[in-house]
């Protein structure tokens, strides 16, 4: 451990208290996806507290903090919304208790994910405190709606507000392993157009919902032989919903539909997997449709895309995954593993709609995504606001 790594260590472990408070303290505020005002008002108070040059919440909701006035630019960022709470039941503590207690920091977003937005405040003040004069340019984002659509506002921080970085760190959990991709996703509807007739005299109207599920046998072997990526693992596909119409319950089905929710694996696209759907209602009445999403943010702001996210890896002798290394190294004296995601981050728009080379890392183990008694340890906070810093002073 050189001796800027030593100072970045004994740091963290200086404010870890202090980045389990701030947790606690995000964790108090519900904030499903467009409800976050609350919580952003708080990670912003947190960002100026800590010393941040500059804190603005920008047209869609997303508080960005900046240190630094560099030409290269690297961001880090971290979601602010959670998904609900669940059945209560299931719950062994308040999940917006945001209790400190044997070594952790209880509650629902802990590890999906304000704990990555709490470390890299600590992170930020550390930066700070060791007079951080690199030429580099830090965006710390507390980033919005990604539970709904993710990758949403990585594409209006870049497209809208124009800051492209030239490296960024999604801190999603990764059980403090160094992540480079996932797989990658889109939801599509299937609609079926039958001909109704009574219900006594089937024989005389085309039953919808008999289309829809012939072709929903097809779909479950069509999972069984999508493409398969070494690192990413296998393409998958799912009906997650079926509904139906008709005139009367006393009347053949005249439409259903069916939801598809399909994982992408490395060389499948939105063209490749349309088309693997449509080969399955060949000769029927019925079409495929890749769902839209729009909606207005707390913020008053109405936006919108495509729910196609794609696919993105990076090589692991690429600059950044090496730069993460190095940086890992140096704090911790051994190697990372390196790894990928199951589910889909904001990474799909950094990496995957622009190219931004990204990395994961991130506190608190992804199997508590979306699960009751979500809990992250105080040292993974402690661990990821060091690397986050590291990291600054190495890509620079």
């Amino acid at each position: 451990m050189n001796e800027m790594h030593k100072k970045i260590a004994d740091l963290s472990q200086k404010y870890s208290s202090y980045t389990a408070e701030n947790l606690s303290k995000l964790i108090k505020i519900k904030s499903l996806s467009l409800g976050e005002k609350d919580v952003q008002l708080e990670l912003k108070r947190q960002m100026e507290e800590a010393g941040f040059d500059e804190v603005r919440i920008d047209g869609l909701g997303n508080v960005i903090g900046r240190i630094g006035k560099g030409k290269k630019i690297l961001a880090i960022d971290g979601h602010m919304d959670t998904v609900d709470l669940g059945r209560l039941e299931n719950w062994t503590f308040d999940p917006l208790g945001g209790e400190i207690k044997d070594g952790f920091v209880h509650g629902r977003g802990t590890v999906d994910q304000k704990g990555g937005p709490a470390a890299f405040v600590t992170s930020g003040r550390i930066l700070k405190e060791l007079g951080f004069d690199k030429d580099l340019t830090i965006y710390f984002v507390g980033s919005v709606i990604e539970e709904d659509c993710d990758g949403l506002c990585w594409k209006y921080i870049i497209e809208e507000e124009k800051i492209k970085p030239d490296f960024a760190i999604s801190t999603e959990p990764t059980n403090l392993n160094i992540y480079r991709g996932h797989r990658g996703r889109m939801e599509m509807h299937v609609h079926f157009y039958g001909v109704s007739s009574h219900g006594s005299a089937p024989e005389r109207g085309k039953n919808a919902i008999y289309m829809a599920s012939k072709v929903a046998l097809e779909v479950e072997k069509l999972n069984e032989r999508l493409k398969h990526d070494d690192f990413l693992g296998k393409g998958s596909v799912t009906i997650s919903e079926i509904i139906s119409g008709s005139p009367s319950l006393c009347a053949v089905s005249d439409y259903a539909r069916i939801h598809l929710d399909r994982r992408l694996t490395w060389g499948e696209t939105k063209e490749s997997a349309v088309k693997e759907v449509e080969e399955l209602i060949k000769g029927m009445d019925a079409k495929v449709e890749i769902l839209e999403y729009s909606e207005t943010s707390y913020t008053g702001l109405k936006y919108g895309m495509e729910k196609y996210y794609p696919t993105w890896k990076l090589e692991e002798n690429t600059h950044i995954v090496q730069t993460g290394v190095k940086a890992f190294e140096g704090l911790f004296g051994k190697k990372p593993k390196i790894d990928k995601w199951t589910f889909s981050t904001n990474g799909i728009a950094l990496n995957g709609l622009h190219g931004v080379p990204t990395i994961g890392f991130g506190p608190g183990n992804e199997v508590l995504a979306h699960a009751p008694d979500e809990k992250v340890p105080v040292s993974d906070l402690v661990a990821a606001a060091s690397f986050y810093a590291a990291f600054a002073y190495e890509i620079a």
